[in-house]
């Protein structure tokens, strides 16, 4: 899971893509990266670390320029390493950089293709630098000069050989910038606009909260498979480059990932987790009419909107029973087990009041690994409460994800192989409660009865791209814990580019 904004304006854009990154900051936080344009060159920023820990005033006022993109990190495919942050470039043609948010499933194929078909050298494991050199490859192919329709030539191309669920944009030395999103539409990505003086302002970013902080107004959400080009001039170009498109969004971004007040695929985020609340009602109501819940308690702050609305419907008293500390970064991101353990009782302390002698129901938007869950049910115990129930907004994670969010292997998940029950157990709760996944997609439907289906893949074990196997999962798997027994150290350099990173020490 990654955050992704692309912004050519009339002035200067490093302070505006530094506010987006930090609205987008939700989803990364393990590093972050920002390239500009100016007169011919590309200038660099990143490093590993938050948004306000990565730029400063130095390092802002370098990098100078009207056009540039930006780019927050959690790693799911690569490693932590700080040479693995973006944005990535490539010299060959013309001068190349990318960021993107996602996962590549056919990463090794191509990877294998890049070397021995396109003579091209990947210098780390990310897939990312992948996508972009796939990208630069297919670019070269359309001469010296070139026009939009080549470079949707090229995009249409880099669909035809890349599979997974992707959202990139990028910066062309000199004729402008770029966005793409995958066939499916699993990713998101948005584009709007802002009056300029020359000519408009325009910012592409994840999620509309990153145009919203900037001034912009929503134009829309780019199709499954569409590129917009956006001229030196400003003129904005977008293309279908698909034969077949067909959206089907990832439905965990409603779930958790975004931010409440985002709009993703003409969907109110806050307003699929309110109806995911009302939905777990009617399922706890109908599955325990008799209930002897006395208040309802959100795990903040994801299923804060959830949880109000479930206590509405049930006619239940609605209480804050943990507060969070702000500078606690959020667990389910955090990398490494042991540190999402650590972390649980430094990011949220129980109001003992609100728990003594009382039948408490805690709400949660989803329930991966368990581990966090299961010790503020502790937490819960511990500040007196008589009982302790839990409800997810979301149905069992019982299947790896492949599309860029970290939860990639199936051993991982509290939920794969047990029943709801078990996990109850597992979990230390008197009763544990889920969302039935139809009820999960209409809530998302109800906002926007457009999107007809969803990519539910860690619910279902359904992967929309169609080109997932138990092999697959296998080889991941292996992959996977073999990544986290190795410490991957190290930097790089970028011909052609001045990257910031050598006056890191002060």
């Amino acid at each position: 899971m990654c955050g992704i904004v692309g912004l050519m304006a009339n002035q200067a854009v490093n302070q505006a893509l530094y506010d987006a990154l930090t609205v987008l900051q939700h989803r990364g936080q393990d590093a972050a990266g920002m390239m500009t344009w100016h007169e011919g060159h590309f200038l660099l920023r990143k490093s590993n670390g938050l948004v306000r820990d990565v730029f400063h005033t130095r390092h802002m006022a370098r990098l100078k320029g009207n056009l540039g993109i930006g780019h927050i990190r959690y790693p799911t495919a690569g490693s932590s390493s700080e040479a693995e942050s973006q944005p990535f470039y490539v010299n060959s043609p013309y001068g190349i950089s990318l960021a993107h948010n996602g996962n590549l499933t056919n990463s090794d194929q191509l990877k294998q293709e890049l070397f021995s078909s396109d003579l091209r050298h990947i210098n780390t494991s990310s897939d990312s630098e992948v996508l972009l050199n796939v990208f630069a490859h297919e670019l070269g192919k359309q001469g010296h000069d070139l026009e939009p329709d080549d470079i949707f030539d090229a995009v249409r191309r880099v669909h035809r050989r890349c599979r997974g669920g992707y959202a990139a944009v990028a910066m062309i030395n000199g004729f402008g910038m770029l966005a793409f999103r995958d066939p499916h539409g699993i990713r998101p990505v948005v584009f709007g606009t802002r009056e300029g003086a020359a000519h408009q302002d325009v910012m592409i970013a994840s999620e509309s909260v990153a145009l919203d902080v900037g001034g912009f107004e929503l134009c829309r959400d780019l199709a499954p498979g569409e590129a917009i080009f956006v001229d030196m001039q400003g003129n904005i170009h977008t293309r279908s480059c698909v034969d077949r498109p067909r959206l089907t969004p990832c439905i965990f971004e409603y779930v958790y990932l975004a931010r409440p007040d985002s709009i993703l695929d003409g969907a109110y985020v806050y307003g699929t987790r309110l109806e995911m609340g009302r939905k777990l009602g009617d399922r706890l109501q109908a599955q325990w009419p008799d209930h002897d819940i006395d208040v309802v308690i959100p795990i903040p702050d994801t299923s804060r909107t959830s949880a109000l609305e479930l206590a509405q419907h049930l006619g239940v008293t609605y209480r804050e029973g943990f507060i969070k500390n702000r500078y606690i970064g959020r667990t389910f991101i955090m990398p490494g087990q042991t540190q999402r353990r650590k972390s649980v009782r430094q990011k949220l302390n129980a109001i003992g009041s609100e728990f003594a002698g009382k039948n408490v129901l805690l709400v949660d938007d989803s329930i991966v690994r368990g581990t966090t869950c299961k010790q503020i049910i502790q937490m819960a115990r511990d500040a007196g409460a008589n009982k302790v129930y839990f409800a997810s907004a979301a149905p069992p994670v019982r299947y790896p994800n492949v599309y860029g969010i970290d939860m990639p292997t199936a051993n991982e998940l509290i939920a794969h192989g047990r029943s709801e029950a078990e996990v109850g157990e597992l979990i230390g709760a008197d009763r544990i409660f889920y969302q039935d996944i139809e009820d999960m997609k209409e809530a998302c439907r109800k906002i926007n009865p457009a999107i007809e289906a969803f990519d539910c893949s860690v619910f279902d074990g359904h992967y929309v791209t169609g080109d997932i196997d138990g092999a697959y999962l296998t080889q991941l798997e292996a992959s996977r814990n073999e990544a986290s027994r190795t410490q991957h150290v190290g930097d790089h350099a970028l011909v052609g580019v001045h990257n910031q990173d050598d006056d890191d020490q002060d």
